[in-house]
């Protein structure tokens, strides 16, 4: 038999190692391996350039209330979820819906998600990467006038505050242009340095994040240790999280929404990264400790890297003799414009200015590893006989897919392509992919059975250990993603980038892009539902809303009775659909 498994071992699997508990999709080669993969995926670039400014609009210190009320009550529940799904059946987003096939759709949701945000995030890097290089000069080319034109000098928001002469210069007009061929070397870069890294999978990318995600903390610390020393810092942190605080906010019903969204989003849930990272974890592997430390940390990160932005924010309405106000921006506005242009009045701008870049870049590759490894992950558990020996190829063939498909993204406007799909993609088609997991794996599949999986993990708990969990996954956490959903869809309203407003085809073409994600979700449901055998339509529901005979977990010896071929777990009574208390009880 160990024969059979170097034997195995040796056809070009160089993602499964002798020691891996799973001979055939492998393992993390350490804990900590996963958990620095999880925290980078989960630490992404909205922790540097979205937290801070919400926090800064939602009363400063006072957001802190309802963003940490969220963490615990929607956050954490659903992260905890998806590590469990994942681990539990070592599969990744699409294949965990053995559970519910009716909702398998979901998975490919995800998938579809992963893979166009992948498209624009890789842009964001190259964005990173450009900019990066253009800091290795002095004086920093956006501290400057540009000799093309008096308009390089104005703030196209302000009007009035010297302006970087950036990516965002050209991006004016049409929503099409040329492709700007400088990103598109950077977009180039970018595809390499993923395809490279993860070429042996996670045996790769889990050796990397050592690097590329404790680096932003050191970054982030030295900005901040910078930042105390100017003067206008107090000013600065006053208005993120200080005096200027305003517990009255808390009043305001948008203030709750806008903690709610960035706790979700922030740690990357209902995009299937956090089920594939987690279905790389040995069987009996603690995630419940797991998510704790990951969330926590997410949250942390978001707080700390609001002081490092704003002691510099600070100081440059200091030199300005401007409101803080008036030189925040939010989104790329604060990390291609305001933050860079702040950098521009320190001495040495150069080091701060690529120490900076370097930290976006290190920020967004620990995100972009997962969003990739989503894909390749989901097509090797779809077809393993043809692509497991063969992942490397895969690997490559995805990133330049990727590099192909984000050209228009590196165009003359390729930031308005940036915005569209993150703005149709980013908020309520997650929602409803959200919505969708925690309705369907506890009202269909069953709360009860899915706590009993869990214990097969982790081990026995306490009835008042999973009442908590039981509260958050039936009630709280459902009710919370119903009501940010309802809100972002009454409250939609067109995307514009700055003063520049969206032609009526593009926010058509958003729109066709947010329906072809979500189609799949009633379109798998359809076919499954024809494809069933039975000439009764309700009997055609109930086996769909059943585990498939090959849910379990994957390997053998960890299914114990309840998954064992002699004894497969009772299906669910379709009653539990209708009837909360069955599943609950």
């Amino acid at each position: 038999k160990a024969s059979e498994e170097k034997k195995k071992l040796s056809v070009g699997d160089a993602h499964v190692g002798e020691d891996d508990e799973n001979k055939e999709r492998g393992n993390w080669s350490s804990k900590t391996d996963y958990i620095l993969s999880t925290i980078g995926y989960a630490v992404g670039l909205g922790n540097i350039w979205r937290f801070p400014y919400l926090a800064y609009k939602n009363g400063g210190g006072a957001f802190l209330i309802p963003y940490f009320l969220m963490l615990l009550l929607a956050g954490l529940p659903l992260f905890f979820m998806e590590s469990a799904l994942g681990q539990f059946c070592s599969q990744g987003p699409i294949n965990v819906w053995r559970a519910v096939p009716l909702l398998q759709g979901v998975g490919v949701a995800m998938v579809l998600i992963t893979l166009i945000v992948s498209f624009y995030y890789n842009v964001i890097i190259a964005y990173s990467l450009y900019y990066m290089f253009a800091s290795f000069q002095y004086p920093l080319p956006w501290a400057r006038c540009s000799d093309s034109g008096a308009d390089n000098c104005t703030d196209p928001y302000t009007g009035t505050a010297p302006y970087a002469q950036n990516i965002v210069d050209v991006l004016r007009g049409s929503i099409t242009g040329t492709v700007v061929w400088h990103l598109a070397l950077c977009l180039l870069l970018s595809s390499i340095i993923v395809g490279a890294v993860l070429i042996r999978g996670i045996k790769s990318s889990g050796k990397v994040v050592y690097f590329t995600a404790t680096f932003p903390y050191v970054v982030i610390f030295i900005l901040l240790i910078r930042g105390v020393t100017l003067e206008g810092v107090r000013d600065g942190i006053e208005y993120y999280i200080g005096t200027q605080s305003n517990l009255t906010k808390l009043l305001e019903a948008e203030v709750w929404k806008d903690a709610a969204t960035q706790t979700f989003f922030s740690l990357s849930v209902g995009w299937g990264g956090v089920m594939t990272l987690a279905s790389y974890n040995n069987f009996n592997n603690n995630m419940f400790k797991d998510s704790f430390i990951v969330c926590f940390t997410n949250a942390g990160t978001s707080v700390f890297a609001g002081f490092a932005i704003f002691s510099i924010l600070g100081h440059m309405s200091f030199v300005y003799n401007k409101p803080v106000g008036e030189v925040v921006k939010e989104g790329f506005g604060l990390a291609f414009i305001a933050y860079p242009d702040a950098l521009s009045q320190l001495p040495i701008s150069p080091l701060w200015s690529v120490l900076f870049f370097f930290m976006l870049l290190t920020v967004g590759l620990d995100s972009q590893f997962a969003g990739i490894e989503v894909v390749i992950t989901c097509l090797v558990d779809a077809c393993p006989s043809l692509f497991n020996s063969k992942r490397a190829l895969l690997t490559l063939a995805i990133s330049c897919s990727i590099f192909l498909l984000g050209l228009p993204c590196v165009t003359q406007a390729g930031i308005y392509w940036v915005t569209l799909l993150d703005t149709f993609l980013g908020t309520w088609v997650l929602l409803i992919v959200g919505l969708l997991e925690v309705v369907g794996i506890t009202y269909i599949y069953g709360g009860n059975r899915f706590v009993k999986d869990i214990e097969m993990m982790i081990g026995d708990k306490t009835f008042c250990f999973w009442l908590w969990w039981r509260a958050c996954w039936f009630f709280i956490s459902p009710c919370i993603i119903m009501v940010i959903l309802v809100w972002s869809l009454m409250t939609f309203t067109p995307p514009s980038y700055g003063t520049v407003p969206y032609p009526g085809w593009a926010i058509a073409l958003g729109w066709c892009i947010s329906v072809f994600v979500l189609m799949w979700i009633p379109v798998i449901a359809l076919y499954k539902f024809i494809k069933t055998l039975s000439s009764f339509c309700l009997q055609r529901l109930k086996s769909l809303c059943r585990p498939t005979e090959d849910w379990h977990p994957y390997l053998e010896k960890h299914r114990g009775e309840r998954y064992s071929v002699e004894n497969q777990p009772d299906k669910v009574d379709t009653n539990s659909i209708c009837v909360i208390s069955s599943s609950w009880l």
